[in-house]
């Protein structure tokens, strides 16, 4: 019989472990929700080599019970004293934390109360590094929730367009955008939405505002929706009304660079040889100090996370990472361009979870 995709997900963290008296305890909703299938906003996964047990309080109790998958579900009223009888059970003499979210108070709450039980605990960022390991290669269930998240969005970017014109505001496009996902099925919106015109598309990460459009302006949307905890990511940079020749010109150039990083992503390449891809274009047109953020990042249950496609990563890409691959040019005070798709690596390419156009369209 095959394993859940949350056993088998447990099962890589156990190989953290380094014997039968050691466990791990998670405190990171995301991870948590990675490793059982169930998020919620306050609780603990203990991790040993022989079991699993999300300990939550009796106001996500029910709610664990029907969701959580691959492991036991403890309602505590104490956490501690609850923790410490599950380790007492198994014989745990050592627990590590996660780093990089254990608040220094709590690591020191929890250090005092299991020592009384005889349980040392550490907080080691090579743990924060294994369940990054894991987390980087997504599964067949996780792409489904990330092409689903991408397909909604996509549906209510196309549903905006019609209401893209001279006079309405930035931030009403921002609401009208957030709420055709929420309607077509996203639990929330992937991140701040970026809906800006004219000017402010030279800041890679605009805020919407009370500024209206224009005609002839560049309208940048940068835009995701979540569903069942995934994230997706895409930018379109389209022109209202018309484009000038310049702003024509950076945009086939920003398309070019796009594109070219696009057919370099496989099984195989560093991150930062994507980046150079990119890179190398817009600097060979001229416009190399224009773009000064990274050409992708991972994506998954969080927006950002491993790999960055970056100049200084070193990471070789692998078959079942996401990626975004979003190069830019941004004039100061002028306009800017962003042409961004999120793609699963293959061994011989990328399946493209994006199926809008990336031609210049004006609106």
């Amino acid at each position: 019989m095959t394993a859940s995709p949350y056993e088998a997900r447990l099962d890589s963290l156990r190989r953290f472990l380094g014997g039968a008296q050691e466990g791990v305890l998670l405190s990171d909703e995301v991870n948590i929700g990675y490793f059982t299938g169930f998020f919620h906003s306050e609780g603990y996964l203990l991790v040993t080599q022989n079991s699993a047990a999300l300990l939550v309080d009796f106001r996500y109790y029910e709610a664990a019970q029907r969701q959580a998958a691959g492991c036991k579900v403890v309602c505590f009223q104490k956490l501690s004293e609850s923790l410490l009888e599950l380790l007492s059970a198994e014989n745990i003499r050592r627990v590590t934390a996660e780093a990089s979210h254990m608040t220094v108070s709590r690591f020191h709450f929890f250090s005092e109360k299991l020592s009384a039980g005889g349980v040392e605990l550490t907080a080691d960022g090579s743990l924060d590094t294994r369940i990054g390991t894991i987390r980087i290669i997504k599964d067949e269930a996780e792409l489904e929730k990330i092409a689903a998240a991408q397909r909604i969005a996509e549906e209510a970017y196309l549903e905006l367009l019609n209401d893209l014109r001279p006079g309405v505001s930035e931030r009403e496009l921002s609401a009208r955008l957030e709420f055709y996902m929420k309607r077509k099925g996203a639990e929330a919106v992937s991140f701040d939405l970026i809906t800006i015109t004219g000017k402010k598309t030279s800041l890679p990460h605009g805020v919407p505002s009370g500024d209206r459009v224009e005609e002839g302006d560049f309208f940048t949307c940068d835009f995701g929706a979540v569903y069942e905890g995934y994230h997706s990511d895409t930018t379109r940079t389209v022109a209202v009304g018309s484009a000038d020749d310049e702003m024509r010109e950076i945009y086939d150039i920003v398309l070019r660079a796009q594109l070219a990083a696009l057919e370099r992503i496989r099984a195989g390449v560093s991150c930062s040889e994507v980046d150079k891809t990119a890179r190398d274009i817009i600097r060979q047109a001229g416009y190399g100090e224009y773009f000064g953020h990274s050409t992708g990042h991972g994506v998954g249950l969080n927006i950002h996370e491993l790999p960055f496609v970056s100049p200084k990563s070193d990471t070789v890409l692998r078959a079942g990472m996401v990626i975004t691959d979003e190069p830019g040019i941004y004039l100061p005070n002028r306009f800017g361009v962003r042409i961004e798709d999120m793609v699963c690596v293959t061994e011989n390419g990328c399946r493209n979870f994006v199926n809008l156009p990336k031609q210049l369209i004006i609106v």
